[in-house]
């Protein structure tokens, strides 16, 4: 087999083995790679910084006995930091920073034998569910070159699923994980608050919000990397309980009945298409044919309220963004520097007081406590990863505020609620919409129960394969 057809036909798991094997070696993985970055990439804008000279240095030397064996991957441009390589998280005043050392979450990337070979698009400081940044432009969905594969880890969905990489770094503050998962067809997994550290630079991001992992092809690639990056460092805020097993480990084990709460409306009330209603509805009906108990159930917490909540901490995340970077860059934050919306919500942070804020985080607190109380019942929650097929590129770009607010809902309002509670969430691929773009369904498990929630997503992706069904860019 060629390293060009092992790139594209195998997940990051199969690709090391036959890397471990001897059949194909690193550096051969990492040329396919290149040769597929830029090829593909002038059409989807994915990847913004290469680093492929360095990139081949280190599939050189990669061991054949780590756990991914010289698989090349691609760290989003945001959070995380790679020695040597721009950071500018989709911002214009980030200028030429270029990062000084590793962050936590690389070098354990790079110990569990990954071959970084660039960074992926973001919009600007990952605020939104779509990857349009003004700095590097729109990058675009391989399954529509007119739509946006999501946000905000969109340049690493689009890569993923256009066969540059097998697996790719990413990032979810209110579903910048499974949203681009679900609008490219791929898996994705928000790990439980804490469960991979954020150290060096960071304890906390925006009151617990932010969880780190990657958007993968298959389910045991996202379980065997949580395996190798997991796991605290000391100072940091928060500790997971749980997770004592290998998460590969325990896909292994059989799927015991779980009582499953179902939910088709959201809650918010914002719209859902009644193409992603007959997918969560076929997907209940399957899991119950699996042996599972599923009945139509939502929490009890207010969640328009909720919403509101969200939205001011997210808010106040966007001023601590631009506190942050201009006391570590030592530069004057001016509007010329940022977005627009970028801006104005900079302003609205600054305009509430310290007091609001919190009596924000109380209130969310206070719907996580709700949502505890539903889970004593509940082993998982099933609903849609979002309320609609993939956007089209420029759907965000409005004037109204109240319209902007609706569409973020329409993709946001199933996830987000896993980013304040803390829980471990997942979108796993499901059907096509009419329009042949991929839809997914979303289940959030209890506190540190991310095993269970692997082991659910590979029954289901046995039971209803998604490997096979490729984007336009990679089937052409």
């Amino acid at each position: 087999m060629s390293a060009d057809a092992a790139l594209t036909g195998n997940d990051a798991v199969g690709l090391a083995a036959l890397i471990a094997a001897g059949e194909l070696t690193a550096q051969e993985c990492t040329e396919a790679a290149i040769r597929r970055i830029e090829a593909d990439n002038p059409r989807l804008n994915a990847v913004v910084v290469t680093d492929f000279e360095r990139a081949l240095e280190s599939a050189a030397v990669a061991s054949t006995a780590s756990a991914f064996a010289g698989v090349p991957f691609l760290v989003k441009d945001v959070v995380a930091e790679v020695e040597g390589l721009p950071l500018t998280e989709g911002s214009r005043f980030l200028g030429h920073h270029v990062s000084s050392n590793d962050s936590e979450l690389v070098k354990r990337f790079r110990q569990a034998g990954l071959v970084i070979l660039g960074k992926t698009n973001t919009p600007e400081f990952a605020m939104m569910p779509t990857t349009e940044p003004e700095l590097f432009g729109a990058t675009r969905n391989p399954w529509d070159l007119a739509r946006s594969p999501g946000g905000s880890s969109g340049g690493a969905a689009a890569a993923v699923a256009a066969g540059m990489v097998p697996m790719g770094h990413a990032n979810d503050g209110g579903g910048s994980i499974r949203v681009p998962a679900a609008m490219c067809g791929l898996f994705g997994l928000k790990p439980s608050r804490a469960r991979v550290s954020l150290a060096p630079h960071y304890g906390d991001i925006a009151s617990g919000l932010i969880a780190e992992h990657v958007v993968t092809r298959s389910v045991r690639d996202s379980a065997r990397l949580l395996d190798h990056t997991a796991g605290e460092v000391s100072g940091d805020p928060y500790r997971v309980a749980g997770g004592t097993e290998g998460f590969e480990a325990a896909l292994s084990r059989p799927v015991r009945p779980l009582r499953i709460g179902l939910t088709l409306d959201c809650p918010t009330g914002a719209p859902v298409s009644s193409e992603v209603r007959a997918s969560v509805a076929e997907a209940a009906r399957l899991l119950e044919s699996l042996g599972h108990y599923v009945e139509e159930s939502a929490p009890s917490f207010d969640a328009r309220a909720a919403a509101r909540n969200f939205g001011a901490v997210w808010t106040a995340f966007v001023s601590w963004t631009v506190q942050y970077w201009s006391r570590r860059l030592g530069k004057t934050p001016s509007e010329s520097d940022f977005e627009r919306g970028t801006w104005r919500s900079y302003l609205a942070a600054e305009r509430r007081t310290a007091g609001e804020h919190l009596m924000a985080v109380h209130d969310l607190q206070a719907a996580t406590r709700e949502m505890s109380c539903f889970m004593d019942e509940y082993d998982m929650w099933l609903t849609p990863a979002a309320g609609r097929e993939a956007t089209p590129l420029g759907y965000f770009d409005v004037e109204d505020t109240s319209t902007l607010i609706a569409r973020l809902g329409e993709l946001t309002h199933f996830t987000f609620v896993a980013n304040f509670t803390g829980q471990p969430a997942m979108a796993v691929p499901f059907g096509l919409s009419s329009a042949g773009l991929p839809l997914a369904v979303h289940f959030t498990g209890r506190h540190g129960d991310e095993a269970n929630l692997l082991r659910l997503a590979r029954q289901l992706e046995e039971a209803a394969p998604w490997a096979d069904r490729l984007p336009i860019l990679r089937s052409s």
